[in-house]
């Protein structure tokens, strides 16, 4: 089933022979584009391309040519409600009047196994800040990339790290991430007209700053910046999600340019009531190296096993599982770290968490003798009785290698787990740990050198620190 474009002949030209022809106009008013490496970042405006279209490929020129295969498109909604998940189309494929684009359902569906993703055709048909980018990365990539459309509304920190994580995950040097946002929306109709609505020279250069500030953050990659300036000003910007989503999950060090910056009152010079429009770019350092995700039926598998293993020893057998034996699936076998984690299912509170971070032996075998250590070998917990075992929810996290970071500064919460090493102290913390919580990165330090059994603000010098990252599922 292919979903059909719901604005073309409106935001966009009807036919391919009118697109290209737009787009050539564009091609004249820009320069020459600098020689390098295809950025693999972009952010794109998604009003009607007679507004925001010269903007937009100030930056998608930037990709022509370039050997992505896949592009993943981060949008907000403008119509559903959606709160802590991104959704996807049902379709197998999109179409505008430049051919069809195929989804990559086999990408989409490991996101599924890392990240809530629901699946609505519904909500894309009614959705524009996607949509209007696909014609724009037909005319760039001549059809040769597959797509995955995300649109999302609101986010707890638990959830927005999870997706950051998957991203992460998931994203190769093949693939091009698009991030869909207008900027400001000046006006009364937008609740926002802190300058007046006399429409002066002098509040396109207030909301201008305004927009500036807001870039400041993105181009420096700063996460926790942008999302406390949205929230401190109130700022109109549509997309602001999925540019916090995209800065959460680019590694350390990514950097992106803003190319232009234009408004829709820029033509008659009414500023009114008037959106505002940014094109930029940059280049991620995707390291695709944590191997393969584990499918759903490695997960039930590895639950099944994690669950066996640990009712054996509550109820008399205290082995602490045997190795891997020969049905287990062979994604199991790699060697990981892994924690097991248990939990009442009525009211939520730990009841153990054990685990090991070096990848060592089988993960299966890890999680077998994890899962015994969680139920009765938990220092901070009386051993697990056979009463409670109905009652507990079991919760498996199979991490990546440790990797030494240069500093503190370098972790990304909600993305990384994080071990603290000082004066022959050690302590751990799961990823989902801080976002849970509510914790802020010192907040997290000063925790886990508590938990090391160290002074709060121990982590501030001598200590040091490596990061990993966890696919976390649970029963």
């Amino acid at each position: 089933m292919t979903l059909e474009s719901t604005i073309a002949g409106a935001w966009y030209p009807g036919t391919e022979r009118d697109i290209r022809k737009v787009a050539e106009e564009w091609e004249r008013g820009c320069g020459a584009v600098e020689k390098g490496d295809a950025p693999n970042v972009l952010i794109l405006p998604h009003a009607g391309w007679a507004y925001s279209g010269a903007v937009a490929w100030a930056a998608v020129r930037r990709v022509r040519g370039a050997a992505f295969t896949r592009v993943v498109v981060l949008a907000p909604s403008h119509r559903a409600w959606i709160e802590n998940r991104l959704v996807a189309p049902e379709s197998d494929a999109v179409s505008t009047p430049l051919g069809t684009i195929k989804i990559d359902r086999e990408w989409l569906d490991r996101l599924s196994l890392l990240a809530p993703v629901a699946r609505a055709d519904r909500v894309h048909r009614g959705e524009h800040a996607a949509q209007i980018e696909f014609p724009l990365l037909q005319l760039a990539l001549d059809n040769g990339f597959t797509v995955v459309p995300l649109v999302m509304g609101s986010f707890g920190a638990d959830q927005m790290g999870m997706c950051a994580r998957a991203l992460l995950r998931l994203m190769d040097d093949k693939t091009l991430l698009v991030v869909s946002s207008d900027f400001t929306h000046y006006g009364d109709d937008f609740s926002y007209a802190p300058y007046g609505t006399k429409g002066g020279e002098d509040v396109r250069k207030r909301v201008a700053s305004v927009d500036d500030e807001a870039c400041a953050f993105i181009v420096k990659g700063d996460a926790d910046g942008f999302a406390a300036f949205v929230r401190r000003t109130g700022a109109t910007i549509c997309g602001h999600v999925p540019i916090e989503l995209a800065l959460r999950a680019a590694p350390k060090g990514t950097v992106l340019a803003r190319l232009k910056y234009a408004t829709s009152g820029d033509a008659e010079r009414d500023f009114r009531r008037f959106v505002c429009y940014v094109a930029a770019c940059g280049h991620a350092e995707w390291k695709g190296e944590t191997g393969a995700v584990l499918s759903a039926a490695d997960r039930a598998y590895l639950l099944r096993v994690a669950r066996e293993s640990l009712e054996r020893a509550v109820r008399g057998d205290r082995t602490r599982g045997g190795k891997a034996t020969a049905d287990a699936p062979a994604a199991t076998r790699a060697k990981m770290g892994a924690f097991v984690t248990l939990n009442d299912k009525l009211t939520g509170a730990l009841r153990g968490c054990i685990g090991e971070i070096l990848p060592s032996r089988p993960l299966v075998d890890a999680v077998a003798a994890r899962a015994v250590d969680s139920a009765l070998h938990d220092p901070r917990f009386m051993p697990v009785s056979e009463r409670e075992l109905a009652n507990l929810r079991v919760e498996v996290s199979a991490l990546t290698p440790p990797k030494r970071v240069a500093s503190w500064r370098d972790i990304v919460l909600g993305r990384d787990g994080m071990t603290l090493e000082k004066g022959g102290c050690f302590a751990v913390f799961l990823p989902q740990v801080a976002p849970e919580q509510g914790w802020d990165l010192p907040t997290t330090l000063s925790y886990l050198s508590k938990k090391a059994g160290l002074d709060a603000d121990a982590w501030r010098e001598g200590a040091t620190f490596e990061t990993f990252q966890a696919e976390v599922f649970h029963e």
